[in-house]
C-alpha cells in the first residue's frame, strides 16, 4: 500500500477533507473539555501505564490465571496463534452449533482476523450491530476508525444507504429517523441469531471474566438472547486485578469520545443457564512486538483512538488512506509489525508533532515510536531510493556546521530571486498545498554574529 498516493485521493475532495478534519477536532476538543474535569487525569494515566507495563512483564502468569479462572465459570478458553487459526476456531464454534446467523457487536480484532468474509465464504450470515459499524458493512467498506466507523460518511450518503437497503424514505437525512430505522432493522437480526460475538475491552485474571464497553447496548442484546457467545481477545486485554479496572474505565470514554463513561460496562463473568461461552485468545504478532523494548509500550493501547481525533494527518487524509485496521498514529506503529514492506509508507505518514504522545491516556510514546520505526524500515532495506538518497544528503548536510550555513545561504538567495515556477513545480511535491514564508534576509547565525555579545 502507499499512503501518499491513497491520503491524495482523499484530499481531492476539498470539501469532505476539510468536514473530516473539523469532525475530528470537535472529538479531540470534547475530549480536552473532559480531562480539565478531572483533576488527577495525569495520576490516572501514570497508574494505568504502571498496570500495563506490570501485566506485559508478567504476562504469561496472567494469562494463564485468567485461563484457569474462567473454565472455572464454566467459559471455554482457545487460544489462536494467528488470524487463520482464529477464524477456524470461530467458525469450528459455530458449526458444531449448526449457526447461520451471527450478530457482533463492534470488534477491531475480527476486522484485523478479517472474519467477516470468511464466515459468510462459509454460509454463515455475518450482521454487524453497532450503527457505525452496520453502515459500513452496507456500504461494503471497512472501517475508518476504530471509534467512530463511519465518521467519513455524511449523513445524506447514509440516507441513500437506508433507503436503498433499509427501505426508509427517499432523501431522508434526519439522523433520529435514520437511527430509528437501523434500530428497527436490528432488532429482529437480534431475534433471529443463533449466536452472538463480542470483543473484549478488558480481561481480569483475578476473576476469570472481562467486560465489554459500548454506547448502544447492542452487546448485551447480541448476547443475551442467543445460545451462544463467543469473545475475541487479543493476549494484551487481560489485566491483573478487578480493582486495577477502576482507572481504565475512568480513562476510556473521556479520551475516546469525551464522555465520563461509556452507556454500557458490561461484566461477563460466565455463560447464563443454558448457554455456552467461548474466548478465543489472539497473538497474531503482539509476542513479536513484546519482545522489542523500543516498541513494547505500544501494546498498552486501549483502542480509545484519541491519537487518530488528534492526529494532522489523519484527519486531513481518512482512515482508509492507511488501508490498516488501526489508522492513524496507533495502526503507523503496529501495521510493521505485521508487514514492514507492505505498510513501509505508514511510519512517514507523521508530522512528529507529539501530539498523540499527549493525548494517549495510557502514556505510549507514540511520536517516538515512529521515529524508531523509519530507522528500523531504513536499516531493513524498506524504504525507497529516492527518500534514502534525501535522507543520506540531509545527514551529510547536517554533520558539517559550515555545509549547514552555506546551503542555507544559498537556500535563502533562490527564495527570494528565483521565478516561481522554479521553486513550485511538480518535482516539489511538498510546495502543492505549502507556501514557504518568505526568506530572511540573514540566518540567525549571522544574526548571532552581529549582535550575540550585546544581548
Amino acid at each position: 500500500m502507499n499512503h501518499p498516493k491513497a491520503a491524495t485521493a482523499f484530499a481531492a475532495d476539498k470539501e469532505r477533507m476539510a468536514w473530516h478534519d473539523k469532525a475530528l477536532w470537535f472529538v479531540r476538543q470534547k475530549r480536552d473539555r473532559m480531562v480539565k474535569t478531572v483533576p488527577e487525569w495525569e495520576a490516572l494515566r501514570v497508574q494505568a501505564s504502571g498496570i500495563k507495563a506490570h501485566t506485559l512483564s508478567h504476562l504469561a502468569s496472567y494469562l494463564e490465571e485468567f485461563e484457569t479462572n474462567s473454565k472455572a465459570r464454566g467459559i471455554h478458553v482457545h487460544w489462536a496463534s494467528d488470524a487463520a487459526e482464529h477464524n477456524r476456531i470461530v467458525h469450528e464454534i459455530l458449526e458444531s452449533h449448526a449457526v447461520k446467523r451471527l450478530v457482533k457487536s463492534k470488534s477491531m480484532l475480527t476486522e484485523e482476523c478479517h472474519l467477516n468474509g470468511y464466515l459468510e465464504a462459509r454460509g454463515i450470515e455475518v450482521v454487524d450491530t453497532d450503527l457505525g459499524e452496520r453502515i459500513v458493512q452496507l456500504l461494503e467498506e471497512p472501517p475508518s476508525h476504530i471509534v467512530m466507523p463511519a465518521i467519513h460518511i455524511k449523513k445524506k450518503e447514509v440516507g441513500d444507504l437506508f433507503h436503498k437497503h433499509l427501505g426508509t424514505d427517499a432523501g431522508a437525512d434526519d439522523p433520529n429517523y435514520l437511527t430509528e430505522a437501523a434500530r428497527g432493522h436490528l432488532r429482529s437480526k437480534f431475534l433471529e441469531a443463533d449466536a452472538g460475538l463480542t470483543g473484549v475491552n478488558f480481561a481480569i485474571a483475578e476473576t476469570g471474566g472481562f467486560v465489554v464497553c459500548t454506547n448502544e447496548g447492542n452487546a448485551d442484546l447480541g448476547t443475551h438472547l442467543p445460545p451462544v457467545h463467543i469473545a475475541c481477545m487479543g493476549l494484551e486485554k487481560v489485566i491483573p486485578r478487578l480493582r486495577d479496572l477502576a482507572p481504565f474505565t475512568r480513562l476510556l470514554a473521556r479520551s475516546a469520545t469525551g464522555q465520563p463513561i461509556t452507556t454500557y460496562t458490561s461484566h461477563f463473568l460466565g455463560p447464563r443457564e443454558g448457554q455456552e461461552m467461548h474466548v478465543v485468545i489472539l497473538d497474531n504478532g503482539r509476542t513479536l512486538q513484546m519482545a522489542k523494548e523500543e516498541f513494547r509500550s505500544s501494546l498498552h493501547c486501549i483502542r480509545c483512538g484519541a491519537c487518530i481525533n488528534t492526529c494532522p494527518v489523519y484527519r486531513r487524509s481518512g482512515g482508509h488512506s492507511y488501508q490498516f485496521t488501526s489508522p492513524g498514529p496507533i495502526g503507523s506503529v503496529i501495521a510493521p509489525w505485521r508487514d514492514p514492506k507492505a505498510y513501509t509508507t505508514l511510519p512517514f505518514a507523521s508530522s512528529l508533532c507529539g501530539s498523540c504522545t499527549d493525548v494517549c491516556p495510557v502514556k505510549i510514546n507514540l511520536h517516538e515510536q515512529l521515529l524508531a520505526w523509519r530507522k528500523v524500515l531504513m536499516e531493513n532495506g524498506h524504504v525507497g531510493g529516492g527518500k534514502r538518497q534525501a535522507m543520506a544528503f540531509a545527514a551529510y548536510l547536517f554533520r558539517s556546521g559550515k555545509r549547514f550555513e552555506r546551503v542555507g545561504r544559498i537556500g535563502r538567495w533562490c527564495l527570494r530571486n528565483l521565478p516561481r515556477f522554479m521553486l513550485y513545480n511538480p518535482m516539489n511535491p511538498w510546495g502543492r498545498q505549502r507556501e514557504l514564508p518568505p526568506a530572511p534576509k540573514e540566518s540567525f547565525r549571522e544574526w548571532y554574529r552581529q549582535n550575540g555579545d550585546d544581548s
